[in-house]
């Protein structure tokens, strides 16, 4: 096995894990609610009074972050994911994280982040099946063609 060093960003990563760890902890200890998207998101579908705003807040707050940081980082600075997939393969792939989420109760933030760092076995088996999947998937996709 190779690693891909022209793709290889440990100080970016750290940087990324160590805020999104900051995050879950503040929004934990400043709500008392768990960071992740798929049950903030799916909090939505079933509107609850005093629910929405910050709900929607947050969700605008994380797909407008890309934009803030092109205006504010030089140009070129952050390169823009290359995804090399049809749009009928990018919907299947929604529609399929979408189930796994709802069969799974949480998504790989809300288990791989919170979920971790609170010793929930429950997490620790969901996180374990999200990669397990995600090594087969790739492994398929690069070998079995």
């Amino acid at each position: 096995m190779a690693i891909d060093w022209i793709h290889f960003t440990p100080w970016s990563s750290l940087a990324g894990g160590l805020l999104l760890g900051l995050a879950s902890a503040m929004f934990i200890l400043m709500n008392g609610r768990i960071l992740g998207i798929s049950g903030i998101l799916g909090g939505l579908l079933r509107i609850r009074t005093g629910e929405v705003g910050w709900r929607l807040t947050f969700l605008l707050g994380m797909a407008s972050a890309p934009l803030v940081l092109s205006l504010v980082l030089p140009t070129g600075f952050i390169e823009a994911p290359r995804i090399e997939a049809g749009y009928g393969a990018i919907a299947v792939a929604g529609l399929l994280v979408g189930f796994g989420t709802r069969y799974g109760s949480g998504c790989t933030s809300g288990h791989g982040v919170c979920g971790l760092s609170r010793l929930s076995l429950r997490s620790l088996v969901s996180t374990l099946t999200f990669m397990a999947f995600g090594f087969l998937v790739v492994y398929v996709l690069r070998h079995v063609q």
